[in-house]
């Protein structure tokens, strides 16, 4: 009998070793190299044939143009967030932290999904079939008619798939699968990626849609190696504070729709509850003519989000002052902050600096820039703005105010909800026709823009 082999594998890359090394010589990652028994006497598993191997070459405009079907969850925000639906044949990853809702989310699209007829497995590697129907109960989904199995065998799931014949598959979680014929332990790198190819391929092959939980790590990444994320058609991740009542639902690679598309649910006793309007809810508890607070009109996807950013800033005895975020990345903080003292003159060396997004929502694109500097600057001169302005455009570094897109929607947005007073870059107005309700105040550069809102600063 062969001796068993000890080899060292890096749980980013997958890059092996016959040492223990702190740092991965390929990716640079330090601590993951994870130590594995690896058996002569086990073969790996064969190599399955890749989808569409061996077809003929074709051009591009003989390629057959068909639609995509899609089913719908049943779930608006699901179906947002996705694309439109479930795509058949499509892999799906969600990741996000323990607790979050990714079983509870799943377990309401497989009852949706088979409500409307269509056969769904669920496969749970983490829970027993008796906890699955406990938290079926709390959902009032135990009489929806979905299959349960609950296994970590990958090889005796492939042979309870031939019997069910899903349409819809559910893995939850794809780090306790596992294949016998592999030696390692499950949820080390050979087993995730091994697995998850063998499921890419049954979905290919058969037309199944699979949605894979994926564990997250302390940094919020998925899981094991990063071939996973590559493999699937999507990955979706939830997002909020386990504590907190609201989650968001963001996609971080779609090939089936938009990857700026955001969803938002509410957790309650009875499972995720959708929230069909985001900016009402985002903007019903702010506080009415205080200093340092500011609403934007951002874009995510193709909803428009008004939400409410927030700073607060505080004189400061040491020698370098805080500056803390959240909802808006740190660097881009810095940034502003250089362009208030520069352009605008807005002495900020000596103070505290912290801004939050109200919410939990993260704010990515530039155009909530403005709204971020006026509410600095309106907290530094204790100068509150008033309650009827939204504020909306890129700050460069010069200060001057760069056009935003989707500007009509956002304006759309704005008038539905009561605002009636826009900030706005002066550029790229032409063509624009904003609601009745809405007055517009175009102003060329940063200085101009306070000036407007009534945070008067002399320039020096």
């Amino acid at each position: 009998m062969a001796k068993q082999k000890t080899v060292y594998i890096c749980s980013e890359c997958g890059y092996t070793a016959a040492k223990w090394l702190g740092k991965c010589p390929d990716c640079g990652s330090w601590n993951t190299l994870n130590e594995e028994i690896v058996s002569p006497d086990v073969q790996k598993p064969a190599p399955k044939r890749a989808p569409g191997a061996g077809a003929q070459a074709l051009p591009i405009g003989e390629v057959p143009n068909e639609a995509q079907a899609r089913l719908d969850t049943g779930i608006e925000e699901l179906n947002r967030v996705l694309g439109g639906g479930v795509v058949e044949g499509s892999m799906v990853l969600v990741g996000g932290d323990p607790g979050i809702g990714k079983s509870t989310l799943l377990t309401q699209l497989s009852a949706n999904l088979s409500a409307q007829g269509t056969r769904v497995l669920y496969v749970s590697g983490e829970e027993s079939a008796r906890q699955i129907k406990l938290r079926a109960l709390r959902l009032g989904a135990d009489k929806s008619g979905f299959w349960v199995l609950s296994e970590t065998d990958l090889s005796l799931i492939e042979d309870r798939i031939e019997q069910v014949s899903p349409s819809v598959m559910v893995i939850d979680s794809i780090q306790t699968m596992f294949l016998p014929q592999l030696a390692s332990a499950p949820g080390s790198v050979s087993q995730v990626r091994e697995c998850a190819a063998r499921i890419m391929n049954l979905s290919k092959q058969s037309g199944i849609s699979v949605f894979l939980v994926g564990h997250v790590t302390k940094e919020g990444a998925i899981a094991g190696p990063r071939v996973l994320e590559h493999m699937v058609d999507a990955v979706l991740y939830f997002e909020g504070e386990r504590s907190g009542q609201y989650r968001l639902l963001r996609a971080a690679k779609n090939r089936f729709g938009s990857v700026n598309e955001l969803g938002m649910f509410e957790m309650t006793g009875e499972g995720m509850r959708e929230v069909n309007n985001p900016s009402e809810l985002l903007l019903s508890q702010r506080t009415l003519g205080e200093s340092g607070c500011a609403v934007c009109a951002s874009m995510e996807g193709t909803r428009p989000l008004l939400t409410e950013v927030q700073a607060l800033v505080t004189p400061t005895i040491i020698a370098n002052p805080r500056r803390m975020s959240h909802g808006i990345e740190l660097s881009r903080l810095l940034l502003l902050l250089a362009v208030l003292e520069k352009r605008a003159a807005i002495t900020l060396y000596n103070q505290d600096v912290y801004v939050n997004v109200a919410g939990g929502v993260s704010l990515t694109e530039p155009a909530a820039d403005l709204s971020v500097c006026a509410a600095i600057a309106s907290s530094a001169r204790n100068i509150p703005i008033e309650s009827d302005w939204v504020l909306l455009g890129e700050v460069g570094l010069s200060g001057e105010i760069r056009h935003v897109n989707h500007l009509e929607r956002r304006l759309n947005e704005c008038a539905r909800l009561g605002f009636k007073r826009v900030l706005l870059p002066k550029y790229g107005l032409s063509g624009i026709k904003p609601p009745k309700e809405i007055t517009l105040h175009p102003a060329a550069n940063l200085f101009d823009a306070l000036k407007i809102l009534g945070i008067y600063n002399k320039i020096k």
